[in-house]
């Protein structure tokens, strides 16, 4: 992998990763940009403990734009876009309209590929791999900052899932604070180390899974499996075999395994609802360990935390969706239309041949 960074010309950073070591990227941002302005600001709930990002400048950000005026695509001659090159393996960029910023934190957006009409799917094993080490580089980069807290790598893809631009990305916010949801699991941790004299939550639920029958599939480094407790009509969860607290702590053989996994379960989900099915709307979410101080969760270390990512679809069969209406939304109680065990087995019959 070849990384190249250069700065766009409102001065947001742009990082090129490239497959080849001769690649040269020299291409400059020819836009009349003005230095970007963001308002964001963190308010902590009071009643809740939790904290929202209030970023009134986000109304204003590109939103589904035609395909010869997608922002993600290389520039074309006159057709300036935020990649100033013509061509990219993967990029990553500044957010122009973060969520995050400054002491708030950074959000930042990942192109998995130059294709405007790809996803992540379609990705060549050699593709997906360099996309998981950008990921891995972004984690380390973004730790160092003073106002990050924990670094979170995902993906939204479809319409349905509010996605506003149809080239395949990701995303990575950069929180200044752990998130409740992280928070959660690590009190989930703390209590069961010291209810058990030590043992670690996630080892024993791994290894629980792996013995049942909610396994989706399963390689020498990396298991995927519907879980027991599944929020979402269609939720898998992959986990590295060897627990790691973050992208950084895998080693070379997983580095190496999970593009074959990982396209797979993607190509799964595509196949869930059948043949001429609308591509299936997912989140793909990776859980790291943060990096902050981990004081009130007693007796936890960041070695204790699993990495894993959470791949789940809001759609819960054929042309409907999964609402998070009033349980959901108003008091967090998912509901869950598709029994966990049905999931799995729906998604073992889709393999590929």
């Amino acid at each position: 992998m070849k990384k190249t960074s250069t700065r766009l010309a409102d001065g947001r950073e742009l990082v090129y990763y490239d497959l080849r070591d001769d690649t040269v990227r020299d291409a400059v941002d020819r836009r009349p940009l003005e230095r970007t302005v963001t308002t964001s600001e963190v308010r902590r709930d009071p009643l809740l403990g939790d904290s929202v990002a209030v970023a009134s400048h986000r109304q204003g950000r590109t939103y589904h734009p035609p395909a010869d005026q997608c922002p993600l695509c290389p520039s074309d001659g006159e057709r300036l876009s935020e990649i100033p090159d013509s061509a990219y393996d993967v990029v990553v960029f500044e957010n122009r309209f973060p969520s995050l910023a400054g002491d708030s934190g950074r959000c930042e957006v990942v192109c998995f590929t130059s294709d405007h009409d790809a996803s992540f799917a379609d990705l060549s094993e050699e593709q997906a791999r360099l996309v998981l080490d950008a990921w891995t580089d972004r984690t380390s980069e973004l730790s160092h900052l003073p106002s990050v807290e924990q670094v979170f790598c995902f993906e939204n893809r479809g319409a349905e899932i509010g996605v506003t631009l149809g080239h395949p990305h990701g995303q990575i916010y950069a929180y200044p604070f752990t998130t409740p949801r992280t928070a959660l699991m690590l009190r989930s941790l703390a209590a069961h180390k010291d209810a058990t004299g030590g043992e670690n939550l996630f080892d024993g639920v791994l290894e629980e899974e792996l013995a049942g029958e909610r396994v989706v599939l399963e390689g020498e480094h990396w298991a995927a499996f519907v879980p027991y407790a599944a929020h979402w009509p269609y939720e898998v969860h992959l986990y590295p075999k060897r627990r790691v607290p973050d992208l950084l702590g895998l080693d070379e053989a997983a580095r190496t395994e999970f593009p074959k996994v990982y396209l797979e379960l993607l190509r799964r989900f595509d196949r869930i609802f059948g043949e001429g099915e609308p591509p299936t709307p997912y989140i793909a979410a990776w859980h790291q360990a943060p990096f902050g101080q981990l004081e009130e969760f007693e007796g936890v270390t960041r070695d204790d935390f699993a990495l894993h990512l959470e791949l789940f679809t809001i759609r819960r069969t054929s042309g409907k969706l999964k609402f998070l209406a009033g349980s959901e939304s108003g008091m967090n109680v998912f509901i869950n239309d598709v029994p966990p065990e049905l999931a799995a087995e729906r998604l073992r019959e889709v393999a590929s041949s």
